[in-house]
């Protein structure tokens, strides 16, 4: 299963009223992250109510339902699906009933030693409700727990076995379990809510709670929320690794991921671009959310003014993250509108986040030149997508990514653009604002555009075959 979800946790000291509230308001500011569905589950002295459909988080919640999600202790989750089936058995969060009672998990990443994991537990006698790996782990942990003497110390022995990304949330009877892989492949943080303890996927839903950034959970950390307040165990982290797609796409603006700014990082990116690929013309525009900052940042950098060039539906889901080529193609028709009085009779740049297929960015260039556009300058805040992602992020196989069979100047024809500049790859350390460092010195991942995948050191030939996610 591709995914990329948001989770969100929640433990109260304060008796917990409204914590299924503060749930909806860190779900709603992580929706970007997922749209297909949602859930919550809150756990009252021990009784786990769990609530979870398809759907935005506005649709499937109500202030009457929330209302009836009443506990100390609460998880939600925003998810899609690409791949794998979206339905609402493979909602989250998951609630699994074993020996030692009940627990709760709330999953973001992607496990690449999956299908093995999931054919020794079904060989014991596991049966699946599910198709998302988020149950292996529910299954692993709830196994583990049976044999160790704490919820902390079976997430620990799970994360010895499992490999990939992951920002994983485990609720159990009293406590609240934040783990991150040890590559740090998935965000997650850490906040305070008036003494209540606060997990999210980006800053942005503690934000929206009203909760204090402390910090981002470490790579291969695990962190314990219990009455007695936070404890941490720190299991022994790999050479730190972030998606640096969630900087240039995943993340919303405000947020801020190990230290970083997305919004920064996003201008630098523009600045980076205007230096790499100059060009003269009358506009600059952003395609909607994620390229604007990079137009605004090629704007400042170049001089040529920056102006609003498309209308956006926000009430429709992110084409990128789409199940079907069919279903992308739809949306782009609907989701933005040329702005025409501003893109007429003007040389424009355009600034976009990524190209993987091509053709939403065809369909894109081709709006503008029938709204008028003179000229189409279309800029990447990227590199060339090259290679698939193993670790949860909506990167299809590479004969499918439009770079690797195409030079960029026969994509920037197929396209329709006058000119086509991708980011340098070897400027991401100076996007997100890191000193230049030898590349085995990366503190980031960036395998999706160079082949470089941070567990190559495990032994798992991704690429050659030995990535169980290519014999899927």
């Amino acid at each position: 299963m591709h995914e990329e979800c948001g989770v969100f946790g929640i433990f109260s000291r304060s008796g917990g009223e409204g914590i299924s509230h503060s749930c909806y308001y860190g779900l709603f500011a992580l929706q970007h992250r997922g749209q297909e569905s949602c859930g919550i589950a809150v756990n009252n002295d021990a009784e786990i109510i769990c609530l979870k459909d398809m759907g935005l988080v506005g649709e499937v919640f109500s202030p009457d339902t929330l209302d009836k999600l009443q506990g100390t202790i609460a998880i939600g989750h925003v998810r899609y699906s690409t791949t794998g089936a979206s339905t609402k058995e493979n909602a989250q969060p998951l609630v699994t009933h074993y020996v030692k009672g009940t627990i709760s998990i709330a999953h973001n990443g992607n496990l690449t030693n999956c299908n093995t994991l999931r054919e020794k537990l079904e060989a014991n006698g596991a049966i699946f409700q599910t198709t998302v790996d988020s149950e292996v782990i529910a299954y692993m942990v709830a196994s583990e727990r049976s044999r160790t003497p704490s919820i902390e110390a079976a997430v620990e022995n799970v994360m010895e076995k499992i490999e990939g990304g992951y920002a994983l949330l485990v609720m159990s009877p009293r406590k609240l379990i934040a783990a991150r892989d040890p590559y740090g492949l998935k965000p997650l943080v850490m906040g305070d809510l008036n003494g209540d303890t606060v997990f999210a996927s980006e800053t942005c839903a503690l934000a929206a709670c009203g909760a204090k950034l402390i910090r981002d959970v470490k790579p291969g950390e695990i962190i314990i929320a219990d009455d007695d307040g936070i404890h941490s165990v720190q299991t022994q982290p790999r050479r730190k690794a972030g998606c640096i797609f969630e900087y240039i796409y995943f993340a919303r603006p405000d947020s801020i991921i190990d230290g970083i700014s997305v919004y920064e990082s996003r201008i630098r990116a523009g600045k980076l671009l205007y230096e790499q690929h100059p060009v003269d013309a009358d506009i600059v525009i952003g395609v909607p959310e994620s390229g604007l900052d990079a137009a605004l940042g090629f704007s400042q950098a170049s001089g040529i003014p920056y102006v609003k060039g498309f209308v956006k539906n926000n009430y429709i889901g992110r084409t990128f993250i789409k199940p079907s080529q069919a279903q992308r193609a739809d949306a782009v028709r609907i989701k933005l509108n040329p702005i025409e009085s501003a893109v007429k009779g003007k040389r424009v740049v355009m600034t976009d986040d990524s190209i993987v297929r091509g053709t939403t960015i065809a369909n894109i260039v081709r709006m503008l030149r029938q709204a008028g556009a003179l000229e189409v300058h279309v800029r990447i805040s990227s590199p060339p997508f090259l290679f698939p992602c193993y670790y949860g992020t909506d990167v299809p196989s590479m004969d499918k990514l439009i770079a690797r069979k195409y030079t960029i100047d026969e994509i920037c024809e197929k396209i329709g653009a006058d000119s086509l500049g991708y980011l340098d790859v070897n400027s991401l350390p100076a996007m997100l604002g890191l000193p230049k460092t030898a590349a085995s010195d990366k503190c980031y991942c960036d395998a999706c555009f160079t082949g470089d995948y941070p567990n190559a050191d495990t032994g798992i030939d991704l690429l050659n075959g030995g990535g169980e996610k290519l014999e899927k």
